[in-house]
């Protein structure tokens, strides 16, 4: 909202460059497998961050670049090490929230480890494979009058929270596509389920035995699409692909 009120189309935050609610630059801080690694990332300290921000802001040239950080001296130095002009005005949380939201926000991020990443949840999946993701829907109303405002942010629980690291078995992958096969017409049998791990998500290989009588085409379309859906909701995992191969078919007596 403060970026919209003062006509501001790029935000630096977390380690990365927003324009218009997709990530043009940078990988957030929040995939850091340590608090002071995310630090260091969050003031552009590492290798490598700052030429492909500044190679994006030479292009775009922005008029104005919204920058958030959690004090004075953090954005002093995210303009420093990014090379950013002196700093226009500054505006502080207690200027654009209530005490009571704060108190919430704050209780939140301590109690259960959460952050928010002020980009959709599509835009950033891919680099959070595996970690819990979810949307976060904003709908204000200023005043009659005014356009609403309304966006969606992604909230995150990162590796460095006080859960700490955790990984999600290939068994667990497995086991879902059983039992998405289980509640399927027309699927007899999962022979094999293997699942390969990339840096921004997995790809699934399915060998399965089907029913005789069935449109094979279509009902390996639905349960690849039912599979996908379900590995989505329960393990937030970015599924690249998911290669389905009919290995035979089952004919009743």
């Amino acid at each position: 909202m403060v970026a919209r009120e003062r006509n501001i189309n790029y935000i630096i935050d977390d380690a990365i460059l927003i324009h218009d609610n997709k990530v043009v630059a940078g990988v957030s801080a929040k995939k850091a497998e340590t608090r002071i690694e995310s630090v260091k990332r969050a003031l552009f300290s590492m290798p490598g961050q700052v030429e492909e921000i500044q190679e994006v802001l030479k292009r775009d040239k922005p008029e104005s670049i919204l920058i958030l950080g959690t004090s004075d001296d953090m954005v002093e130095k995210i303009v420093k090490n990014i090379g950013l002009p002196p700093i226009d005005e500054t505006v502080y949380i207690e200027d654009v929230s209530t005490p009571e939201q704060i108190a919430i926000a704050r209780s939140v991020r301590m109690s259960e480890g959460k952050h928010v990443i002020p980009v959709p949840t599509f835009e950033i999946k891919k680099d959070f494979s595996g970690y819990l993701l979810d949307p976060l829907q904003i709908f204000k109303w200023k005043g009659k009058g005014t356009a609403p405002y309304v966006t969606e942010k992604s909230i995150i629980r990162p590796t460095f929270s006080y859960l700490g690291n955790f990984i999600i078995s290939d068994n667990v992958i497995r086991t879902i596509a059983y039992k998405v096969a289980m509640d399927m017409e027309g699927v007899y049998k999962v022979q094999r389920v293997k699942a390969d791990s990339y840096s921004n998500g997995i790809v699934i290989y399915i060998d399965v035995i089907l029913e005789y009588g069935y449109m094979l085409r279509d009902l390996m379309k639905e349960y690849k699409e039912k599979t996908r859906k379900e590995i989505d909701r329960l393990t937030a995992m970015n599924v690249l692909d998911i290669q389905i191969v009919a290995k035979g078919l089952h004919i009743p007596e």
